[in-house]
């Protein structure tokens, strides 16, 4: 599916919580990827109401150097009772910049929100 291109825009108060939240793990690469934050802006919905979106980072900016497109994090989602609903991906531009921000999920629906982090751990519905 080709992404849905928009006007670019900051980034609303839920991708900012995920984002930092995903990003304050420790690995190589996380200090330059969360000094980006502030540059970053979405450009592009996955499918019409996704909540899946394709990032930009503005120059100047301090380019990581991971030797992976994902960000090494485990970031999974669970609902109100505990289960399983998915995970949080974040991926970047050859390891240098944030390039988007995946909710992936395995309920029969997709979500329409991202989750919420309540005590350090994402949970969703938000």
């Amino acid at each position: 599916m080709n992404p849905l291109f928009v006007d670019p825009r900051a980034l609303n108060a839920d991708e900012r919580a995920v984002l930092e939240h995903v990003l304050s793990a420790e690995f190589v690469g996380a200090q330059q990827l969360r000094s980006q934050l502030d540059r970053t802006e979405v450009i592009a919905l996955w499918a019409p109401d996704s909540v899946s979106v394709d990032l930009r980072v503005g120059e100047p900016c301090v380019h990581a150097a991971l030797p992976t497109e994902l960000v090494p994090v485990d970031a999974d989602v669970h609902g109100p009772s505990g289960e399983p609903v998915g995970q949080i991906l974040v991926w970047t531009d050859r390891g240098a910049t944030l390039a988007a921000l995946e909710f992936a999920w395995v309920t029969d629906e997709m979500p329409t929100s991202l989750p919420a982090v309540v005590d350090g751990r994402l949970r969703w519905p938000a």
